[in-house]
């Protein structure tokens, strides 16, 4: 379709009932374009301020705070496994709704991800495949206002329908290439993580993982897994961000000291900075009473030792220059491909658990990696440019 057919039709939805007659109209398209703006500075959970829906007649700008609106036609349309939806850099997006909905919408195209497999490199922006692919500009006046004030202007809800609006063309653009050059099928294992409800959720036992702990003794991390799981849970019951409860370090530094009495508590560095009330400190006396009570066999197990790879650096660093030219050559983002975690595990073992020793990442760079680390290939410059050359058996 032309573009001016795509702009024919555009409008603010604030209640159910035109919800649902746009809803029951987008359910016919075989594709649909998704964007939200939400807030997110204050609280555990995003605010989900606007939803954009775009189909091939018209886009809409659904107001989420609009008095007495029901979003459930919404996400039952965001559940039709019969209608794509298409959303740039959808991990956001997909989130608020499982929040929301307890669903993820499926099936999903990110075209971030398609973009990485067409060659536009790491994590590519909105505004460049709509400057390349759409042809368009994007007015930046818009970027930082606030979607949680009423009434939205104009110039808003022009600003966030663009989302939606450009979305369209890209998509159809990188389709056919990723079509053409038969690599509609490397995509599937993004589109699996984004469409795995447990990539959404976040159990408070697991949250320990993500904090840099300062030992590896059993009851330490014990320690630390009991108060990142009650920070969480705190967090998630009053609907305000982790930092608001206590601050990653007073974590670890509770748990390093583990003292016995608010009095204790309240005199450590880090909670002095925090700023925790005599309620709070209570709480966390509570939560490291209990760990005091556990069984040694209940204790986290450790993370696994970092292993010294300094032996293994000159091999990385070829490993590095490898994936680029073969990243380079196939014109796909290295992102996409491997890590510098799985450059650093390729190194040290041949048979590393790894995305690029499977599939078509190894047909792109992990079979060539591992005849790199047998000397069956090497790489050579010449003159401004790095070569792969065989080398006689």
């Amino acid at each position: 379709m032309l573009d001016s057919v795509y702009d024919c039709f555009m409008s603010i939805i604030t209640e159910t009932t035109a919800l649902a007659a746009f809803c029951e109209r987008a359910a016919n398209f075989p594709f649909l374009t998704v964007d939200t703006e939400f807030i997110r500075e204050k609280t555990y959970w995003p605010v989900l301020c606007l939803v954009q829906v775009g189909t091939p007649d018209e886009a809409v700008a659904i107001d989420a705070l609009a008095d007495g609106i029901d979003l459930t036609p919404l996400f039952d349309l965001l559940a039709d496994e019969t209608v794509l939806k298409v959303f740039h850099a959808a991990r956001q997006d997909v989130e608020i709704f499982v929040n929301l909905a307890g669903k993820v919408p499926t099936p999903i195209f990110d075209t971030q991800i398609a973009a990485m497999v067409c060659g536009y490199g790491d994590s590519v922006g909105y505004e460049r495949l709509v400057r390349d692919i759409a042809k368009k500009s994007i007015d930046k006046t818009m970027r930082f206002t606030d979607w949680s004030r009423r009434p939205l202007g104009d110039k808003q809800i022009e600003y966030a329908l663009g989302d939606v609006t450009h979305l369209r063309k890209i998509y159809s653009k990188l389709a056919e290439r990723l079509e053409a050059k038969d690599r509609t099928s490397w995509l599937d294992d993004e589109m699996a993580i984004l469409t795995d409800t447990a990539t959404y959720l976040v159990d408070p036992k697991n949250a320990w993982k993500r904090l840099k702990t300062r030992s590896r003794k059993p009851k330490y991390l014990a320690a630390v897994q009991a108060l990142a799981a009650w920070r969480e849970k705190t967090a998630q019951d009053n609907n305000v961000p982790r930092n608001r409860v206590v601050k990653d370090e007073s974590i670890t530094e509770i748990a390093a000291h583990m003292p016995k009495s608010a009095e204790e508590l309240m005199s450590l560095r880090a909670i002095s900075r925090d700023r925790v009330g005599n309620d709070r400190a209570r709480e966390i006396i509570a939560v490291l009473a209990e760990v005091g009570k556990m069984d040694s066999a209940d204790y986290p197990p450790p993370p696994p030792e970092r292993v010294d790879t300094s032996d293994n650096g000159p091999s990385m660093e070829l490993l590095k220059v490898l994936l680029k030219l073969r990243c380079d050559s196939h014109k796909v983002a290295q992102k996409l491909i491997a890590s510098s975690g799985d450059i650093e595990a390729l190194a040290a073992d041949d048979e590393a658990d790894i995305r690029a020793l499977s599939g078509w990442r190894r047909d792109v760079f992990g079979e060539d990696a591992l005849r790199l680390k047998r000397g069956e290939i090497a790489l050579t410059a010449d003159g401004a440019r790095i070569k792969v050359i065989e080398i006689p058996s």
